[in-house]
């Protein structure tokens, strides 16, 4: 990698121009943890707030506001969803300047999300990226509903879901719609992580220098816990 004049980033034949804010130069090197322990982090965090003895709060006071106007060092990327049930800040117990937040109705992921993720990841340090997702999702159920060829902007959504949707339809064939609905949120959420791979060059050069990790995760409305989606 190398960076010289309007911070010209090179990854092989991908070239990326940015140009920082003063606040990610004043960041320094990133959350200084690993992406294992990012994750633990987390689920620590998930913990207090499945038991009522939520911390963070205390981490938004006046000195972490004080503290934070000088610079960020999220130690985790949150992909989640828009749904006003699940707010990745509370379900994690995490205050200000913790984790870095990208909300979208499904989860899903366009250039304008990747690009969200890249910055917390290339220039704020960040070592975990995870991916999202909730049951009883309406972005997915639309998806699931939707009739021929989706329009408008919350069409685009639906479309960004359908190949899950059309993928979830051949392993719950047969059984009723709330099954197909968890079947399409979970296979979702592994879309959306393996687009990230597959659409970002700058999080799959991360990837294979061991530098990021990528995590699915799904949240349970009924008891608000969290848990990791393993790949099928």
């Amino acid at each position: 990698m190398k960076r010289m004049g309007r911070n010209v980033i090179k990854y092989g034949a991908v070239v990326v121009l940015t140009a920082w804010s003063a606040a990610a130069a004043a960041s320094g090197g990133g959350a200084g943890i690993s992406a294992d322990e990012a994750w633990q982090k987390l689920m620590d965090g998930n913990t207090r707030y499945l038991e009522s003895k939520m911390t963070g709060v205390k981490n938004c006071d006046l000195a972490a506001r004080d503290t934070l106007a000088k610079g960020q060092k999220p130690y985790a990327i949150i992909v989640s969803c828009s749904d006003s049930r699940v707010p990745p800040e509370l379900i994690f117990d995490e205050g200000l300047g913790e984790i870095f937040v990208v909300r979208v109705a499904g989860n899903v992921v366009d250039p304008i999300v990747l690009g969200s993720i890249e910055y917390a990841a290339e220039h704020l340090g960040s070592p975990l990226v995870v991916v999202l997702g909730h049951e009883r999702c309406g972005a997915v159920t639309a998806a699931v509903d939707a009739k021929g060829k989706p329009e408008g902007n919350i069409g685009a959504i639906v479309k960004e879901i359908a190949p899950a949707v059309k993928k979830a339809r051949k392993e719950a064939a047969g059984k009723e719609k709330a099954e197909l609905v968890e079947t399409a949120i979970n296979d979702n959420i592994r879309l959306v992580a393996a687009n990230i791979q597959k659409k970002s060059p700058v999080i799959r050069h991360m990837l294979k220098e061991g530098k990021v990790k990528v995590v699915t995760a799904k949240y349970d409305l009924d008891d608000g816990k969290v848990t990791k989606l393993e790949a099928k």
